[in-house]
């Protein structure tokens, strides 16, 4: 139980999770303090009733200085009297519990008792069995919301990877996939689509995972972008029919594999030589030649370079503008290194609904982030990937 806190606390302050932590203070915090003006004026917000006593007046902000950093509230005001959050009183100690409880929130899952405990450390002691319970499920609802939104609008490009983490199942630790999957849309935006956890990537995972972004709205798929998952790869023709990108890095990792290692400079020089080529046409034959250069030393990769030919090189039929960021899977890999190092602090999750919850949270955090940046694709470039293309109308005389 004591190794169970010492990583509790260490998400907070290893894994770096400080914004994640401090969102979810704010929102818990603010929750609190609707429940407990509701209380206060005899009725909810809005709320026609004869047991109301008093009513709301707007809001003042204030900053509060936790240890996860400063979290801004919106504290209620009242048309009668005046409302100070009893948490906010001086030596306290409701910042430390409610951090606690959030930690805990993201990796074994909030329960009733904690947040019921949390209430009263600050001072609100009001707050009935129901309106906590209510609470409870609201931290959980804001990741399976994310997760689950409707995906809207066309979605060109798909990159797709797996990241694996440790869960106790049945009393034993295995390994697990977490799928995740990330688009660019016909805006030039980047977005999290979603993320699934199985136990293996065989094809039926894989289909069943591309089933639910479907039904959640994802189309107008052109190019999906992974790593040499032939279950994946089934599963794109059956249920999407885009392109399959394999990704260019692995790929050639691969190849280094079947090299002596003498030999492995030399052969990786070759290969580029057929990325730096400015032409689809130009680059295939360029594949080629290099396949055929390397047939009498080194057959093994002469073969595999010949089944891979259409796989590796798909992303030179799409705009040159966009070639750098979809013929591998490195955009996505970024996103699961920082996940990785997130949920090292963890270890072991206690359960499937843990790794949905933190991940979920960690996807949501990273959702918010692509919103706040430029376009990750011009939208002039993208028309001539999308089906409805931008049409330039000339100027019109007087």
């Amino acid at each position: 139980m004591t190794q169970d806190r010492m990583q509790l606390s260490e998400l907070l302050e290893k894994a770096g999770a400080d914004d994640i932590v401090r969102e979810m203070i704010g929102f818990v915090a603010q929750r609190l303090m609707e429940l407990d003006v509701d209380n206060r004026c005899g009725a909810g917000h809005g709320e026609r009733t004869e047991a109301r006593t008093n009513s709301r007046n707007g809001f003042r902000d204030r900053p509060w200085d936790t240890r996860a950093g400063t979290v801004a509230l919106r504290i209620p005001k009242l048309r009668s009297g005046s409302y100070f959050p009893p948490f906010l009183e001086p030596r306290r100690t409701a910042e430390k519990a409610l951090v606690a409880v959030v930690q805990e929130a993201y990796v074994q899952g909030i329960s009733t008792r904690s947040v019921d405990d949390l209430v009263q450390a600050m001072g609100m002691s009001g707050i009935s069995k129901s309106q906590v319970s209510r609470l409870c499920a609201e931290i959980d609802e804001r990741v399976q919301t994310f997760l689950h939104r409707p995906i809207e609008g066309d979605w060109p490009y798909l990159w797709i990877d797996a990241t694996y983490l440790k869960v106790r199942q049945a009393g034993r630790i295995v390994s697990v996939a977490a799928i995740i999957a990330i688009g660019a849309n016909s805006d030039g935006r980047r977005d999290v689509l979603g993320m699934q956890v199985g136990a293996s990537e065989a094809e039926p995972f894989w289909t069943d995972f591309l089933r639910s972004l479907t039904r959640r709205g994802l189309r107008g798929v052109k190019l999906v972008i992974s790593d040499a998952h032939e279950g994946l790869k089934a599963a794109v023709r059956k249920v999407i029919s885009a392109t399959w990108q394999r990704c260019r890095v692995h790929f050639m990792r691969n190849m280094l594999v079947h090299a002596p290692s003498s030999q492995r400079r030399m052969v990786s020089a070759l290969i580029a030589t057929i990325f730096a080529q400015e032409t689809e046409a130009a680059a295939r034959d360029q594949w080629r030649a290099v396949a055929d250069q390397l047939r009498e030393r080194l057959p093994k990769i002469a073969h595999l370079m010949d089944d891979a030919e259409d796989d590796v090189l798909a992303h030179m039929g799409f705009p040159r503008e966009h070639r750098s960021k979809i013929h591998s899977t490195n955009p996505i890999e970024r996103l699961n290194a920082e996940i990785k190092r997130r949920t090292d602090v963890v270890g072991i999750f206690p359960n499937e609904a843990a790794i949905y919850r933190l991940v979920g949270a960690l996807l949501l955090e990273q959702n918010d982030e692509w919103a706040l940046q430029r376009r990750y694709m011009t939208l002039e470039t993208l028309a001539e990937v999308g089906d409805n293309p931008t049409v330039s109308l000339s100027a019109v005389t007087a």
